[in-house]
């Protein structure tokens, strides 16, 4: 039985220093990950869970990448984040051997349609759409995790057309990666080719045609966006 018409293939991420690339097979997010950028937006943390939300491997979007302004909002932010690759399998897993199945790490950004968001908060509705867009997942090329490190208080870190908007350090997750992989794995088979972005530090906030964004964490490749004018 032939197919009615072909797919694209799976999108892929470079791994610096290396001919190969990471397949991606999905893209995880959590939210309120960074308390001040909890308050910032008028929200609470909620220490109990953390928040997830998905982007399809559709949304991914390659660093260096020119993209127009997103369709359907007037107010689109950028949100820097820490992301990590998973390269094993994983159910169930205790925090404690979380870590062994992540097989490096890479600066991303989580593209928003604040907009959006805000008026499915307001009515109770999902915000799908706010998160889940074309070129809403951008990404830099994986650093293996060995030459990465431990995770300790390293800058992460973001600048829109030269000055900086977003400046924190990783030690100030609320939740850490053993804990987000070990929550994560309670509800979905963690498999190679999943990312998991880990949220955003405080000082989000809008992009316009023109801007040229450019987000750090301290031992990775930097992520770098252009917005270009809407179609």
């Amino acid at each position: 039985m032939s197919l009615l018409f072909a797919l694209p293939e799976a999108p892929s991420v470079p791994i610096t220093g290396e001919d190969t690339r990471f397949p991606v097979r999905r893209i995880f997010c959590v939210g309120r990950n960074y308390e001040a950028h909890a308050r910032e937006l008028g929200n609470t943390v909620d220490r109990e869970a953390p928040i997830w939300f998905t982007k399809a491997p559709a949304a991914l979007c390659h660093s260096g990448t020119a993209i127009p302004y997103p369709p359907g909002t007037a107010n689109c932010h950028y949100e820097m984040e820490f992301a990590a690759a998973i390269g094993a399998p994983a159910f169930r897993i205790a925090p404690e051997a979380a870590m062994d199945v992540v097989l490096g790490y890479a600066c991303g950004l989580d593209m928003t349609r604040r907009d959006l968001q805000n008026a499915a908060k307001n009515k109770g509705y999902p915000w799908d759409t706010a998160k889940d867009f074309e070129n809403a997942a951008v990404i830099a090329p994986i650093t293996r995790a060995a030459a990465f490190g431990p995770i300790a208080t390293q800058r992460i870190a973001l600048s829109q057309n030269g000055a900086v908007k977003q400046n924190a350090s990783l030690a100030e997750m609320i939740w850490s990666l053993p804990e987000l992989i070990a929550d994560l794995s309670r509800m979905y088979h963690l498999a190679p080719g999943d990312l998991i972005y880990t949220g955003t530090p405080a000082g989000v906030g809008p992009v316009a045609a023109g801007d040229i964004l450019e987000g750090t964490v301290e031992g990775l490749e930097p992520v770098r966006l252009t917005i270009g004018p809407a179609e």
